[in-house]
């Protein structure tokens, strides 16, 4: 590809806008010609594929065609001025170009006459003091933007009629980009990093933030770390060195207050709100009833131990028994509390054995291994501080010098890798997102939003960078690089009547190998409001160590899937070939049917596309062209 930026946004714009009422504010220019005349000065005059009746200042005749002015929109009509002779269809469009220059009284730079050749070719209406400043930006677009990448940008803010502000016209080339956001990631990083100057705490924070970030599969390799001491701890045949420096790993990572012993280190029931659906909130069901709800609470950790799809056929049977001794004991508050820490011992060295085997797996509540053990041993932590805390077992493991942490963390770390599969790239992706914060104001509105979790996001730490005025400047860019960045996913995504359209940028980092990731989705919806799933187009743009630079389209045309991947290798053919029938058992699965797998070179995509029209992408109802 010689582009770095996908195009296919601005071309959905137009597309979808050519269907669509013309919409004119005051001060636009526009080339229009006269199709009918009617009394008291008013015309219809045509305007690309659209028709408008609007009053004009001078009587003109049928046929001439010429540049209008928006001179009022007030009220029930819209008022026009003339500012061209008429053009005959024997003037070139340079030359009806020049003449609009000459009465505008615009620059004749060439900047401005491509600018304004754009706008008059595409037929969009747009305002004097637009093409000023859109000439601005043309004299100095930023490194690695091109001037159609700047045109097709400044299309979406005229079309969609978004401020025409320096702001969204860098998040719109910016966010078009489908790569750079791991190098504006590690500018800020190396920025952060040497920069003497700023806010210490602030920085700080934005550099931890930045490298879990970095680290998509830290929480997974700290649930493993976790699930391994819990392994060591209950075995009291292990060797007790190691069972004690794996203890102390928890103290260090403040899984276990600081004076846990090998004897006391499960804790205690009903130190704090447990999540919803847990163990932990099981456990501390079980030790505040009354000793008559005993039968009560027995059926209910029955019913539990037989609904979670994290247990094993076998460690439910041993756990059903439990409960029956149980409740053969008298009730009592004693008989209550030996049994809660007798299902907190065994549910601990159940969930750990799990651990390894169900790595990205939840039950049916949405709760992993990992989180089923933490509600037990931590009851009282959030969803975003279990995921800190997990995080926290890496680094301090890390940090220990003891071979059996180390050999125990590089075991886990090899288990982590042979498991990655696409539940693991999904959520790696979701982690992502999350933690750049690209939802942040939409999260904002949602009452039940951890407040917590959403200040350590990425976004709203940057725009607290930014804002801060002992920020110094280079930091300051880098920082408004990356906001730019996500600014220009929401703006890129968004819809435009029964169109919708989504764009993600994923910087993603595996096991010492960087990727960008663009993800662009369009869609329409169906007369209910939800989306249509029988049709769509998914476009990917990945940029990859080894592969380099690769597109894969995904059409979706009445749950029929036609996949094209794009590529300059060569070899990919035969590599492609056993991976087809896995795909087309997925897609059975979710009720879609393969119609093929193509790879293809850039090369001779460019050919097949060249010849493709505006009218046939509309006709195809499938979204938008790829161009490579």
């Amino acid at each position: 590809m010689t582009s770095t930026s996908f195009n296919p946004i601005a071309q959905q714009a137009q597309i979808t806008a050519t269907n669509q009422p013309l919409t004119l504010k005051q001060g636009q220019i526009f080339h229009g010609t006269i199709k009918q005349l009617y009394p008291d000065q008013m015309a219809e005059i045509q305007v690309g594929n659209n028709k408008l009746i609007a009053k004009l200042e001078v009587p003109l005749k049928v046929g001439d065609a010429h540049f209008f002015q928006v001179t009022n929109t007030s009220g029930t009509q819209t008022e026009l001025k003339v500012v061209s002779n008429p053009m005959s269809s024997t003037l070139t469009p340079t030359q009806q170009m020049a003449q609009l220059l000459e009465t505008m009284n615009l620059p004749k730079t060439a900047d401005m006459q491509q600018v304004l050749s754009y706008f008059m070719k595409q037929q969009i209406p747009i305002s004097k003091e637009q093409l000023i400043q859109a000439e601005q930006w043309m004299k100095s677009l930023p490194e690695g933007v091109s001037k159609q990448d700047a045109l097709l940008a400044m299309q979406r803010m005229v079309e969609l009629k978004m401020p025409f502000t320096n702001q969204v016209f860098q998040a719109l080339v910016q966010g078009a980009k489908t790569d750079g956001m791991s190098t504006a990631l590690q500018n800020l990083l190396q920025q952060l990093s040497t920069s003497t100057a700023g806010n210490e705490q602030l920085k700080t924070s934005v550099i931890q933030q930045l490298q879990a970030i970095a680290k998509p599969f830290d929480v997974e390799l700290g649930g493993t770390m976790l699930a391994r001491a819990v392994q060591l701890l209950s075995d009291t045949t292990a060797n007790i060195s190691e069972r004690l420096q794996f203890l102390q790993l928890l103290k260090q990572a403040s899984v276990v207050p600081q004076n846990a012993t090998l004897a006391n280190w499960q804790g205690q029931q009903a130190q704090g709100q447990a999540p919803l659906n847990s163990a932990g909130q099981l456990l501390t069901q079980i030790v505040q009833v009354k000793p008559e709800q005993s039968a009560a609470i027995a059926e209910q950790v029955r019913a539990f131990i037989a609904g979670d799809s994290l247990l094993m056929t076998a460690q439910k049977e041993h756990l059903q028994q439990l409960v029956t001794r149980f409740s053969q004991l008298p009730q009592s508050q004693q008989a209550l509390t030996t049994f809660a820490q007798q299902l907190q011992t065994e549910l601990l060295k159940a969930y750990a054995n799990n651990t390894t085997a169900q790595l990205f797996t939840n039950n049916e509540q949405g709760l992993s291994t990992k989180e089923q053990i933490l509600s037990m041993i931590k009851p009282e932590l959030t969803a975003h501080s279990q995921e800190l805390l997990l995080r926290n077992i890496v680094q301090e493991a890390k940090n220990m010098s003891q071979p059996v942490i180390q050999s125990q963390l590089t075991q886990a770390d090899a288990q982590l890798q042979s498991a990655i599969d696409s539940k693991a790239m999904e959520q790696a992706m979701k982690t992502v997102l999350k933690g750049l914060g690209i939802s942040y104001e939409a999260a904002l509105q949602n009452k039940a939003t951890d407040m917590q979790a959403i200040a350590g996001q990425l976004k709203p730490q940057l725009l607290a960078l930014i804002q801060d005025m002992t920020t110094p400047p280079a930091l300051r860019d880098a920082a408004e690089m990356v906001m730019t960045r996500m600014n220009g996913m929401q703006l890129l995504s968004g819809e435009n009547g029964h169109q919708h359209q989504l764009v993600m940028q994923v910087p993603l980092e595996f096991f010492g190998k960087r990727m960008d990731a663009t993800l662009q989705w369009n869609g329409r919806m169906k007369e209910d409001g939800k989306i249509d799933a029988n049709y769509a187009r998914v476009l990917f743009y990945l940029h990859m160590e080894s592969l380099q630079e690769t597109v894969i389209d995904m059409q979706v045309q009445n749950r029929i899937v036609t996949v094209t991947l794009f590529n300059d290798n060569l070899g990919l053919t035969p590599l492609a070939e056993p991976l087809k029938k896995s795909l087309k058992e997925g897609l059975a699965s979710k009720d879609y049917q393969l119609s093929g797998v193509f790879i293809k070179q850039f090369e001779s995509a460019l050919q097949e596309q060249a010849g493709q029209t505006i009218k046939e992408q509309v006709e195809e109802r499938s979204g938008v062209d790829i161009r490579v």
